[in-house]
């Protein structure tokens, strides 16, 4: 893997929200600057596997691919799996990030989010991506706390805040004061399991299999988190292969259905609150009961969820005002305040 990628450009700061669905790419000063699919599209080349596109690019390839073109996610479940791949699409999206910019000497810093459940393991490989890029040095923020600060909560402030980030492949909760988590969790559940969770129901309910694009395409559509909720029926159209014919075909999917079919993955994500809730101390509790519990990531954009987890907690559930982009937005504030940057995990080097 060549180094030094970043040696010709400004010394500068990223934060870099690397997402199981997508990347993005915060700049200060100039604000989220990249925003895709976290997707690669390889293609073999007389034996040698080499990178045909990255992001918005190799996802339209998704399931349209020829037997020596493959796609792929580097992350699973908010985890890098494919080391290699993870660096090359990290490269393509800093250098796409950074455009034309004077030569030096030194690369750049970088912030970035980890799930917080996330091993010692796990962080050092989500770090050793941009390191072995040629960041300069890589700094670990855990994703709720991004969420959080991205979110304008008052998190330095001695009063007790809660952010439930609902990401592509996990769901992590923090509840924050004065700078610092007191008590975070995450697990492997988010958009991604939705997403697998619509194709089964199809399947099962339809005798129809769809691809994960169409079924992404369908929950952002009409999905749901509560069935009944909506004052007028809501329907969608997806097409698929049926599984006994071997025809293609097209079904109508409402609302209701959608709910019934992601009601499992919902429940996983309500149980994480709940117990996150459970961990609060008294005073912190009282600051949640009066300010709320504040939604961000993808997954916060399903059809009434907000309503589900104000049903079961009881407490007042907002969707942060840009959900999608708070983590990027929070680990870049964090990374250019000195009192975060104490808390922060760094390494230096190519690892």
């Amino acid at each position: 893997m060549e180094l030094g990628l970043f040696r010709s450009w400004n010394p500068r700061q990223f934060a870099i929200d690397l997402g199981t669905a997508n990347t993005l790419v915060y700049v200060p000063g100039e604000g989220i600057v990249v925003d895709e699919p976290s997707v690669v599209a390889v293609q073999l080349v007389n034996g040698v596997q080499r990178v045909r596109s990255v992001g918005r690019d190799a996802k339209t390839l998704i399931g349209k691919t020829s037997e020596d073109i493959r796609t792929c996610r580097p992350l699973s479940d908010g985890v890098i799996k494919d080391l290699d791949l993870a660096e090359q699409m990290i490269r393509h999206f800093i250098e796409k990030a950074a455009g034309a910019r004077a030569f030096i000497a030194r690369g750049p810093e970088i912030a970035i989010g980890v799930p917080a459940a996330s091993t010692e393991v796990e962080r050092r490989v989500i770090q050793a991506a941009p390191l072995n890029a040629g960041a300069r040095e890589v700094w670990l923020i855990e994703e709720p706390m991004a969420a959080a600060i991205g979110a304008g909560l008052p998190v330095d402030e001695p009063v007790g805040s809660i952010v439930v980030d609902i990401g592509g492949g996990t769901t992590g909760v923090g509840i924050i004061a004065l700078k610092r988590p007191t008590y975070s969790i995450s697990e492997r559940v988010g958009g991604d399991k939705m997403d697998d969770a619509v194709a089964a129901y199809i399947r099962m309910k339809y005798n129809l299999e769809i691809g994960l694009v169409s079924a992404e395409r369908i929950k952002k559509e009409i999905g749901s988190a509560a069935a009944g909720a909506e004052p007028e029926k809501i329907v969608g159209h997806v097409g698929g292969r049926d599984v006994t014919a071997g025809s293609l075909r097209e079904v109508e999917l409402t609302a209701d259905e959608m709910a019934e079919a992601l009601q499992d993955v919902v429940q996983q994500i309500l149980d994480l609150g709940s117990r996150a809730l459970g961990n609060a101390g008294a005073e912190i509790a009282s600051d949640i009961i009066n300010h709320g519990l504040v939604l961000t990531g993808g997954g916060s954009l399903l059809r009434n969820i907000d309503t589900v987890l104000r049903d079961q907690t009881g407490l007042p559930v907002r969707v942060a005002d840009d959900p999608l982009r708070c983590v990027a937005l929070g680990a870049g504030r964090a990374l250019q305040d000195p009192d975060y940057r104490t808390q922060l995990h760094a390494s230096s080097g190519a690892i």
